[in-house]
């Protein structure tokens, strides 16, 4: 159990379940030609996950003064697991999720494309010893890997069988899981300034420069509150173009309802918003918003295949 809380094993199934998503609830139902087998993407799944669990681990390392003061009941590095072997499972995921990756280069004719679980792996160790202490660089690094969990997708599964016949149709699906990644990218890099919030008094004792604490908890609090409204705007216009101009009034009602709404709830209450409970509430709406956000994906799928087939 201390090694599942560790790695953050809510937050891999998350990932997980988001990437299985957007295969099985998207681009399966497409009627195109995909690069991976079933078992082959379960493996791209894989090594998703365990390198975003050795970034875990690592952040958990290099951050055990920080955690003592922010959640010292959840601090497990040096408590609960040796720091020694804390290294071993770091190391042991990161080989096993490159080496995976090195496989799965090879297997789509692609080997340079190796060099993009090295890089993710070399990035999360980065952001944990130095990036994290650099004002919004770090927040916009974190935010910009779990968007491109849902680029590497498109990059392996759709990128190495595009043709000449298909390349219109592929390069639409594409764009898709780019509009996603975007949402993917804002809604998490605004979780992570409210993360901030909510570690605050940690992050000053051990001298970091987090937003917070360089323009103070109320004007950071106000900051997050009008990002907040940013993808919500954005949603209003894409509803309008893509989903009314469609016909697509189940997913207009879930977009609204799981989406739009929340995002305005999560900007009307971060605003006063000043206690690490309210902070922690707030972060985890974030969260929910953006695994509302993904499903959505199959909810479009389903909604148009309805349409077509009245």
């Amino acid at each position: 159990m201390n090694f599942l809380k560790l790695i953050r094993y809510q937050n891999l199934l998350m990932l997980a379940f988001m990437q299985l998503i957007f295969r099985y609830g998207f681009l399966k139902l497409q009627n195109v030609p995909l690069a991976l087998t079933e078992w082959q993407y379960v493996l791209l799944v894989l090594s998703t996950v365990l390198l975003a669990a050795a970034g875990y681990v690592i952040n958990d390392i290099f951050d055990q003064d920080t955690d003592n003061d922010n959640k010292p009941k959840d601090v497990i590095i040096g408590k609960k697991i040796t720091e020694a072997k804390a290294y071993n499972i770091y190391a042991a995921l990161n080989v096993t999720g490159v080496g995976i990756g090195f496989y799965l280069s090879n297997v789509i004719s692609k080997p340079g494309f190796a060099a993009i679980f090295i890089l993710i792996a070399a990035t999360l160790y980065i952001y944990a010893t130095s990036l994290k202490q650099m004002l919004i660089l770090g927040n916009i690094i974190v935010a910009l890997l779990l968007s491109f969990s849902v680029i590497i997708i498109g990059i392996f599964d759709l990128y190495p069988v595009v043709d000449q016949v298909n390349q219109p149709i592929m390069a639409n699906l594409f764009s898709i899981l780019l509009d996603f990644a975007l949402f993917a990218f804002m809604i998490n890099f605004i979780r992570e300034i409210v993360k901030d919030l909510e570690d605050i008094e940690g992050d000053s004792n051990q001298g970091m420069k987090t937003l917070p604490i360089v323009l103070g908890m109320h004007n950071t609090s106000k900051l997050a509150s009008i990002l907040g409204l940013i993808p919500m705007a954005f949603l209003l216009v894409y509803i309008n173009n893509y989903f009314v101009a469609n016909d697509l009034i189940v997913t207009t009602i879930y977009a609204f309802a799981f989406v739009v709404a929340p995002l305005l709830y999560f900007s009307v209450k971060v605003w006063p918003a000043k206690t690490k409970k309210e902070f922690r509430k707030l972060s985890l709406l974030l969260k929910w918003i953006l695994f509302f956000g993904i499903i959505s994906i199959a909810i479009i799928t389903l909604n148009i295949k309805y349409n077509a087939s009245k």
